[in-house]
Formats: structure tokens, sequence, C-alpha cells
């Protein structure tokens, strides 16, 4: 009563604190649906804006329409700001700005160099008026900065630091190169010797050679890794310090930093669907674990289910869970991130064609292995006989059943076969009252039914390992042309002597038969011989056989 008061207190535990967890789960998806409603109600993706784009640096954004695309826009203000950049005669301060009812135009003398929309305010969602008043800033900065970047000082600073950059980058590889010359040499001389010892300590079952292969291959790794870093960033900073190979350095940056800006945005972007998976495997977690406390009652007897037989417990559970598994993967499903991509959703695809054209005698042998359970032919440790296969079934799995036969031999028989067959267990009954042992005789009519059932309960008496109790019988199987078969049956506890035991009944056999110079007429009879075949005491143990002290 104790074992089951503390089963029910541990599954009413479990059950409260699902229920908590199941709670919490479903308001965070109902967070993530709603976060999904405003970010969908508030991004308009239809609006196409183009950069303006000055040695690398983007001023800011236009828009444009079919008549005038965006990016055509772009391109002409960004001409404008160059060619008045490059006229040393202009200052920065003489812009100027015109308004207009509908649009206000900066201008550099009478050069006009942009015009502005309302509806380029409305991507900032500012004033018009301050739009242009930030745009005419920018420009200005960006005219300073265009004619600084290229004069004569500054570019003469930036020679002599890419001078000196590429001196103290040639010095770093230099020791990046000598350093893991060393690292090689340490490591012949110390790592290579403690492998070679490991490998004979190990009588080669590890190879030393693809040890230090790997273990080489690896210094190469790293090395490659620290050139290819050190070289990335001369690249680009000695590209940076010029105004006209400024873009490519933003290109080399970029190439690098994209990526990884985008794990990071798609990384905070999915941590509400992160949470709800969490949440989720801690709900599946536990709703796991309060079946496998309650099937494992079942299976110990300490929680009875009326016409379900212990056995089926541990068989029932791992169906259960899987069950339980299969419906938290869909669940999870739309929250795994990038699943909704067309990358994903035929990666899925591909492997759902390969797993149904290549499943089908899996899917036959797991449904024999569920349907063998519920069958209840055998159980693991009978000794059973499947087709032309003896022995004892050693273990069952949902896909195979391993029998070892009395030649110390290991067979895998696939389930849908055991299904499709019939199973003689000689197991399920011997529990109890023992196995019959049975072997077949033909003696002829001239000898006296009585003696002839009365020898071979002699003999079957001789023979250990048979019981006494139940007694054993025989059986007149039939009466043939010659002579008359009798069966002897006994009964045997002890399956795993069983063929020693039979082997032991017929020595018996032809002892007792010999002693009473009966003369065993099976399996064929043709005519009565001039002295009867049978063996007299004193010949039992003729060379090679040597008598028993």
């Amino acid at each position: 009563m104790t074992s089951i008061a503390s089963i029910k207190h541990l599954l009413f535990r479990h059950t409260v604190f699902s229920c908590l967890l199941f709670s919490l789960m479903m308001t965070v998806s109902a967070g993530i649906q709603a976060q999904q409603a405003d970010t969908s109600a508030t991004v308009d993706d239809s609006v196409i804006t183009a950069p303006v784009v000055v040695d690398g640096d983007t001023l800011f954004l236009l828009r444009g329409v079919s008549s005038f695309p965006a990016k055509k826009r772009a391109q002409e203000v960004r001409s404008r700001v160059i060619a008045v950049a490059r006229d040393e005669s202009f200052s920065p301060e003489d812009l100027t700005i015109k308004e207009e009812p509908d649009v206000s135009a900066i201008y550099a003398g009478e050069t006009r160099l942009l015009v502005i929309f309302d509806k380029d305010a409305e991507i900032e969602n500012i004033d018009r008026r301050l739009l242009v008043q930030v745009f005419k800033a920018k420009i200005a900065e960006t005219i300073v900065q265009y004619r600084k970047d290229r004069s004569s000082t500054v570019l003469l600073t930036n020679t002599a630091y890419a001078l000196g950059l590429t001196a103290a980058v040639f010095l770093l590889l230099w020791g990046i190169i000598r350093l893991f010359r060393w690292l090689h040499g340490w490591a012949e001389r110390h790592v290579q010797k403690g492998v070679q010892d490991l490998a004979s300590k190990s009588h080669q079952l590890i190879n030393a050679g693809q040890v230090w292969a790997l273990f080489a291959s690896f210094l190469k790794t790293v090395k490659f890794l620290a050139v290819a870093v050190v070289g990335y960033f001369y690249l680009n900073t000695l590209l940076g310090l010029y105004p006209w190979t400024r873009p490519a350095a933003m290109v080399l940056f970029d190439l690098v930093l994209n990526p990884i800006e985008s794990l990071w945005h798609g990384f905070l972007a999915s941590l509400p669907k992160l949470a709800f998976l969490v949440i989720l495997f801690l709900v599946v977690r536990y709703i796991l674990k309060l079946t496998r406390t309650f099937f494992m009652g079942v299976a110990r007897g300490r929680i009875k289910l009326q016409n379900f037989d212990n056995d089926w417990a541990i068989p029932t559970y791992k169906i259960v869970r899987l069950l339980i598994i299969a419906f938290s993967v869909v669940v999870a499903y739309p929250y795994i991130p990038g699943s909704d991509s067309l990358a994903f959703k035929g990666v899925s695809l591909f492997l759902g064609v390969i797993f149904s054209l290549g499943s089908s005698s899996f899917i036959a042998n797991m449904m024999a292995g569920m349907a063998m359970t519920y069958r209840g032919a055998f159980k693991e440790g009978d000794l059973i006989r499947v087709g032309d296969v003896i022995g004892r079934a050693v273990e069952i799995k949902l896909m195979i059943t391993r029998v070892n036969t009395v030649k110390n031999e290991s067979i895998v028989i696939p389930n849908s076969n055991i299904l499709n067959t019939n199973v003689v267990n000689y197991s399920v009954l011997a529990r109890e009252q023992g196995l019959v042992v049975h072997t077949t005789v033909g003696i002829g009519y001239d000898v006296p039914w009585r003696q002839v059932e009365a020898m071979l309960l002699m003999a079957a008496e001789r023979t250990a390992g048979l019981q006494k109790e139940p007694a054993p019988f025989v059986h007149q199987q039939s009466m043939g042309d010659f002579t008359v078969n009798y069966e002897i049956n006994a009964f045997c506890k002890d399956l795993s002597r069983l063929p020693s035991v039979k082997s032991d009944l017929h020595r018996n056999i032809q002892d007792v038969f010999n002693e009473h110079g009966v003369q065993i007429m099976s399996p064929n009879y043709e005519n009565d011989p001039e002295t009867p075949k049978i063996v007299p005491p004193e010949k039992w143990y003729e060379a090679p056989a040597s008598k028993p002290e």
C-alpha cells in the first residue's frame, strides 16, 4: 500500500508541474503570435529606396518611382555631389536651400544637387523642411571629407601608415610561421612519441600514423586560419586608407561582418521561438517521466490494469513515448528557426521521399515487432522453433529477434518472417509440468508388448534429467507390416539439457533392449535374420571404448 501511495503522490506532482509548464508554453506562444502580427502590421516592404554612397559612406536614402527608379536617382545625386566636391573654388558653406510649396531643393551655386519631396520625408518620418536641413549638412560634411581625403598631407600620412603596416604584417607572418614550425618540431619530439607508446601499449588498437596525421592536420589548419585572419585585416586596413579603394574595403569588411550580423539578428529574432521550444521540451520531458513511472508500476505489478498483461507494459510505454515525441515534433515544427524557408521545406520533402522509398521492409518489421509483443508467442529466454531454427530467444527487438541455437549459433530473424510462420514454444508449458521428451522404436510382433513397454519405462527411469512425476508413459503409435511402433514419453523441466537428455534416453534404450535380448527392428525390416541383431553385454565396451570404473 505504501508503494502505491508513493506512486500516486509522484503522479500527482508530475501532473501539476506539467500543467503549469503547459500554461506557460501557451502564454509564450500567444506572445510570439502577437509580436509577429505587430511586426507584419508596421513593416512596409513596398517602398523601394537606394543609398547615395560617396567613398564607401552612405549619405542618405532616396526613394524612386517607376519612371525614375531610386537607384538612378541616387546615382545622379552622387555624381553631382562629387562634381561639386572636386571644384575647389566652391565652399560648402555656400550650399543653399530653396523652398517651394511641394518640394525643397539644395543648390550649389546654380547647380541643383537634390530635390526632396514629401514622400522622401515619409521614409524618415519627419517634416520635409527639417529633412532638407539634415541632407544639406550631410552633403557639406561629405564635400569637406572628400577634399580632405585627397589632400597631399593625408595621402602621404596614409602611405607612411601603409608602409609601416606592411612591415609589421610581414614580421607578424614571419613570427607565425616560425612559431608553428617550432610547434611542429616539438610535437614530433613529444606528441608523436607519446602516440607511438600508446599504440604499442594498446596492441595496435590505436593507429599511431592516423593519430599523428590528424594532429598535424590540426596544426596546419590553425596556422592557415591565423595567416588568413592577419591577411584579411591587413587588406581591409590598407584598402581603407585611400578613398579610391575604400569601397573595396567596405565590401571586404561586409563579407565577414554581414553574415555575423545576420546570425546575431536572426538569433535575437528567434529568442521567443527558442523559449517556446525550451518550454515544450521541459513539458514533454516531464510527461515522458510521468508515463514511464506509470508503466514501470504496471510492469512491476504495483498498478493493476484489467485484461492487461504486465509484460506488455514496457513495449506499450515505448509506443506511447514514440507517439508523444511525434506529437511534440509536430507542435514544435512551426517554431523551429528557418522552418518556413523553401530550403528547409525542400530538405524535409527530400528526406520524406527517401524514407518512404526505403522503409517498406523497415515498417513491416516494426509493425511485426509490435504485433508480436501483444501476440504473446514467446518471451526472452524461451526455447522456440521458428521454421527450421530451434534455439533460445535471447533478444527481442522492434525489428528483429535473436536466437541462440544448441550449436552455439546466433541467428537473427526478421520479425516479419516470424509473424508469417508458425512458432513452437517449448518453454511456455514446461515451466509448470515440463516438456514431454519422446522417441519411437519399432519392435517385432514376436516380442510381447508388455515387455517392450516395461523396457522403455526402465530406460526412461535410468535417464538423468527426466521427471519421476508425472510418470513416463508409452504409446503404441501404429501397427506396421512387420513391426509395432512404440513411443516413450517422459517429462523434462531442464530445457537447457534437452539434447543431452534425449541422447541419454537413446543410449539407455539400446542398453536395456540388449540386456534382455530384444532386437530393435526400426527403421526398416525386410526378413528375419538367422541370429537376433543385438549386442550382448560382454561386447558393450569393445575397443576403443573403455568401461567406466
